[in-house]
Protein backbone atom coordinates (compact mmCIF):
# COMPACT_ATOMS: atom_id res chain seq x y z
CA UNK A 1 0.00 0.00 0.00
CA UNK A 2 1.38 3.45 -0.83
CA UNK A 3 2.90 5.42 2.07
CA UNK A 4 1.41 8.29 0.76
CA UNK A 5 -2.54 9.67 0.57
CA UNK A 6 -3.59 10.62 -2.65
CA UNK A 7 -4.84 14.32 -3.28
CA UNK A 8 -7.25 15.46 -5.63
CA UNK A 9 -7.27 19.28 -7.04
CA UNK A 10 -10.80 20.26 -8.49
CA UNK A 11 -10.04 23.64 -9.01
CA UNK A 12 -9.54 25.16 -12.60
CA UNK A 13 -6.57 26.74 -13.32
CA UNK A 14 -6.55 30.01 -15.62
CA UNK A 15 -3.20 31.50 -17.07
CA UNK A 16 -4.24 35.33 -16.75
CA UNK A 17 -1.31 36.78 -18.28
CA UNK A 18 -2.32 38.61 -20.49
CA UNK A 19 -1.03 38.22 -24.42
CA UNK A 20 1.16 40.22 -26.19
CA UNK A 21 -0.03 43.80 -28.20
CA UNK A 22 1.16 42.30 -31.29
CA UNK A 23 -0.99 39.54 -31.28
CA UNK A 24 -4.81 39.94 -32.03
CA UNK A 25 -7.65 39.86 -30.32
CA UNK A 26 -10.61 37.26 -31.49
CA UNK A 27 -13.76 35.53 -30.31
CA UNK A 28 -13.65 31.46 -29.98
CA UNK A 29 -16.08 30.23 -32.81
CA UNK A 30 -18.07 29.15 -30.11
CA UNK A 31 -19.44 25.92 -31.55
CA UNK A 32 -19.32 22.60 -30.56
CA UNK A 33 -17.81 19.23 -32.34
CA UNK A 34 -21.26 18.23 -34.06
CA UNK A 35 -21.59 21.90 -36.04
CA UNK A 36 -17.96 22.35 -36.57
CA UNK A 37 -17.81 18.69 -38.66
CA UNK A 38 -20.71 19.77 -40.56
CA UNK A 39 -19.17 23.38 -41.75
CA UNK A 40 -15.93 21.64 -41.97
CA UNK A 41 -15.79 21.19 -45.52
CA UNK A 42 -16.94 24.65 -46.22
CA UNK A 43 -14.33 26.55 -43.46
CA UNK A 44 -12.03 24.19 -45.42
CA UNK A 45 -13.40 25.94 -48.97
CA UNK A 46 -13.01 29.28 -47.73
CA UNK A 47 -10.09 29.42 -45.59
CA UNK A 48 -7.68 27.05 -47.68
CA UNK A 49 -4.86 30.06 -47.79
CA UNK A 50 -4.92 30.97 -43.95
CA UNK A 51 -5.22 27.30 -42.92
CA UNK A 52 -2.12 27.10 -45.17
CA UNK A 53 -0.63 30.02 -44.12
CA UNK A 54 -0.87 28.87 -40.36
CA UNK A 55 0.25 25.18 -41.11
CA UNK A 56 3.63 26.79 -42.90
CA UNK A 57 4.80 28.93 -40.29
CA UNK A 58 4.11 26.24 -37.70
CA UNK A 59 6.24 23.71 -39.86
CA UNK A 60 9.00 26.55 -40.20
CA UNK A 61 8.76 26.76 -36.29
CA UNK A 62 9.56 23.00 -36.19
CA UNK A 63 6.80 22.19 -34.08
CA UNK A 64 6.71 25.07 -31.90
CA UNK A 65 5.73 28.97 -32.68
CA UNK A 66 3.00 29.09 -30.42
CA UNK A 67 3.31 32.57 -29.97
CA UNK A 68 5.50 33.14 -33.73
CA UNK A 69 2.07 31.67 -34.85
CA UNK A 70 -0.77 33.08 -33.08
CA UNK A 71 -1.64 36.19 -35.33
CA UNK A 72 -2.05 33.43 -38.66
CA UNK A 73 -4.01 31.31 -36.04
CA UNK A 74 -6.02 33.77 -35.20
CA UNK A 75 -6.67 34.55 -38.96
CA UNK A 76 -8.05 30.66 -39.11
CA UNK A 77 -10.27 31.10 -35.87
CA UNK A 78 -11.86 34.64 -37.87
CA UNK A 79 -12.35 32.96 -40.85
CA UNK A 80 -14.32 29.98 -39.43
CA UNK A 81 -16.62 32.01 -37.23
CA UNK A 82 -17.27 33.75 -40.09
CA UNK A 83 -18.63 30.74 -42.55
CA UNK A 84 -20.30 29.43 -39.72
CA UNK A 85 -21.74 32.80 -39.82
CA UNK A 86 -22.82 32.57 -43.02
CA UNK A 87 -24.00 29.22 -42.98
CA UNK A 88 -26.37 29.70 -39.88
CA UNK A 89 -27.74 33.58 -41.39
CA UNK A 90 -28.50 31.72 -45.19
CA UNK A 91 -29.22 28.30 -44.24
CA UNK A 92 -30.01 27.52 -40.78
CA UNK A 93 -32.69 25.22 -40.98
CA UNK A 94 -30.63 22.93 -42.83
CA UNK A 95 -27.55 23.57 -40.92
CA UNK A 96 -29.17 22.30 -37.62
CA UNK A 97 -30.95 19.42 -39.45
CA UNK A 98 -27.56 18.36 -40.45
CA UNK A 99 -25.58 18.76 -37.39
CA UNK A 100 -28.53 17.34 -35.33
CA UNK A 101 -28.37 14.32 -37.18
CA UNK A 102 -24.61 14.25 -36.72
CA UNK A 103 -24.79 14.42 -32.65
CA UNK A 104 -27.43 11.80 -32.64
CA UNK A 105 -25.68 9.19 -34.97
CA UNK A 106 -21.96 9.23 -33.21
CA UNK A 107 -20.81 11.67 -35.80
CA UNK A 108 -21.14 9.50 -38.69
CA UNK A 109 -21.13 10.88 -41.50
CA UNK A 110 -23.06 8.42 -43.80
CA UNK A 111 -25.68 8.10 -41.10
CA UNK A 112 -26.77 11.56 -41.97
CA UNK A 113 -25.89 11.76 -45.91
CA UNK A 114 -30.01 12.80 -46.74
CA UNK A 115 -29.91 16.48 -44.42
CA UNK A 116 -25.88 16.56 -45.75
CA UNK A 117 -27.23 16.88 -49.88
CA UNK A 118 -29.73 19.66 -48.59
CA UNK A 119 -26.73 21.64 -46.62
CA UNK A 120 -24.71 21.09 -49.92
CA UNK A 121 -27.04 22.43 -52.33
CA UNK A 122 -28.11 25.47 -49.78
CA UNK A 123 -24.51 26.56 -49.41
CA UNK A 124 -23.59 26.20 -52.92
CA UNK A 125 -27.00 28.11 -54.13
CA UNK A 126 -26.43 31.09 -51.59
CA UNK A 127 -22.81 31.04 -50.48
CA UNK A 128 -20.96 29.59 -53.75
CA UNK A 129 -19.09 26.94 -51.77
CA UNK A 130 -18.89 23.52 -52.67
CA UNK A 131 -17.58 20.70 -50.74
CA UNK A 132 -14.91 18.48 -51.96
CA UNK A 133 -13.25 15.53 -50.42
CA UNK A 134 -9.40 16.18 -50.33
CA UNK A 135 -7.31 13.39 -52.20
CA UNK A 136 -10.33 12.08 -53.34
CA UNK A 137 -9.85 10.18 -57.10
CA UNK A 138 -10.94 12.16 -59.73
CA UNK A 139 -12.26 9.53 -61.86
CA UNK A 140 -14.58 8.23 -59.15
CA UNK A 141 -18.67 9.51 -57.67
CA UNK A 142 -17.71 11.12 -54.30
CA UNK A 143 -18.86 8.78 -51.28
CA UNK A 144 -21.26 12.10 -50.16
CA UNK A 145 -22.74 12.36 -53.96
CA UNK A 146 -23.21 8.27 -54.30
CA UNK A 147 -27.27 7.83 -54.32
CA UNK A 148 -26.37 4.02 -53.10
CA UNK A 149 -24.50 4.53 -49.92
CA UNK A 150 -22.20 1.32 -48.88
CA UNK A 151 -23.44 1.83 -45.34
CA UNK A 152 -27.30 2.27 -45.07
CA UNK A 153 -29.84 1.52 -42.77
CA UNK A 154 -33.01 0.29 -44.11
CA UNK A 155 -36.80 0.59 -42.52
CA UNK A 156 -36.04 -1.69 -39.34
CA UNK A 157 -33.06 0.47 -38.51
CA UNK A 158 -30.66 -2.11 -39.83
CA UNK A 159 -27.27 -1.38 -40.87
CA UNK A 160 -26.58 -3.30 -44.63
Amino acid sequence: MAARQPRFNQAVLIDTTPLPESIPKVEEVGASSAPLMSASYFIGARCKAYNDDYMMCKTEAHGRGEFECMKEGRKVTRCAASVIDDITKNCLQEFRSHWECLEDNNQQLWQCRKWEWKLNGCVYHKLGLEKKIPGAPEHEIPVHLRKRQIYSQNEKGVIT
